[in-house]
């Protein structure tokens, strides 16, 4: 097999230091950039045109969902792997629908980066046990499906409540995702309504219920 360039997208810089080394392990695997946000890591995609694109959910300025649909629009050849500390089945199916090819949790990948990298090289996907029975639960009736309110958020306002649910001001929001301020307010305005929501707390609930911060 010839070289297999990599693209790593994680904003914290010691998680994107590990999953390097793991990567350059493995035989004829090459990381050719990091990125701490889904901007960044498109371009380092349309740059190189690497074989995978390793990519977190929760990033600044793009989150994992759409940077991993963008990359199929730009590079329809690089895969993308979701490398993630969420497990919810809400999450699953937004990997899911931006087209990606294997789904792992950060707990798992000591033991299965390599494992998952081998099957989406070889053209497979490759999808955690874990998220495999979550998935399955779901469809043979083991799990409830998930409240009507938790579909109806886009990818773009989990984000914005994760942010608020963590205690921080709109400005701040709007700074680490570089939207406006009044950008950031319209979300959270639509976010509340479609929770039926009336204060800060509610998202605060909703977000610990889904995972998006530890309760």
């Amino acid at each position: 097999m010839s070289d297999y360039n990599i693209v790593i997208a994680d904003d914290h810089e010691i998680v994107r230091r590990g999953i390097r080394s793991a990567l350059e392990e493995l035989p004829e695997c090459h990381v050719v950039g990091e990125a701490a946000d889904g901007e960044a890591a498109l371009e380092l995609v349309r740059a190189h045109r690497p074989g995978l694109a390793v990519l977190d959910v929760t990033m600044p300025r793009m989150n994992g969902f759409e940077t991993a649909a963008a990359i199929r629009e730009v590079s329809p050849e690089t895969a993308v792997l979701v490398l993630t500390m969420h497990e919810s089945n809400q999450v699953v199916r937004e990997v899911l629908r931006a087209g990606a090819k294997g789904y792992l949790l950060k707990s798992d990948a000591g033991r299965e980066l390599a494992e998952a990298v081998t099957a989406i090289r070889q053209g497979r996907t490759y999808f955690t046990q874990r998220v495999t029975s979550m998935v399955v639960g779901e469809f043979v009736g083991e799990r409830p499906p998930a409240p009507v309110e938790t579909a109806n958020l886009s990818p773009r306002e989990r984000e914005i409540v994760r942010h608020l649910a963590q205690g921080k001001s709109n400005k701040e929001v709007a700074s680490e995702l570089g939207l406006s301020v009044k950008t950031v307010e319209s979300h959270r305005t639509n976010v509340m309504r479609k929770l039926a929501v009336h204060s800060v707390a509610g998202l605060v609930r909703y977000a610990v219920r889904e995972g998006l911060v530890d309760a």
